[in-house]
């Protein structure tokens, strides 16, 4: 199989886990809501910055790409 449709199909997979658990589990892990998340709401206007939930993602990518990387 070509790499690339190869790498297509399983980045396909690992979003739809993603979706399901971000479903399932979003009761329970506050992902979009964690402290140190920026919300600055004004009369008209409501600034949304997810820092903290930013910098969480991508330890978490990181870490699976090294175990990815590790495994190979």
């Amino acid at each position: 199989m070509n790499p690339v449709a190869k790498l297509l199909i399983i980045g396909g997979v690992v979003l739809i886990v993603i979706g399901i658990i971000w479903q399932v589990g979003g009761k329970y892990l506050p992902l979009g809501r964690l402290p140190g998340d920026i919300v600055v709401e004004k009369e008209n206007v409501k600034f949304y910055f997810p820092i903290v939930t930013s910098i969480v993602l991508s330890i978490l990518f990181s870490l699976i790409l090294y175990l990815f990387r590790l495994f190979r």
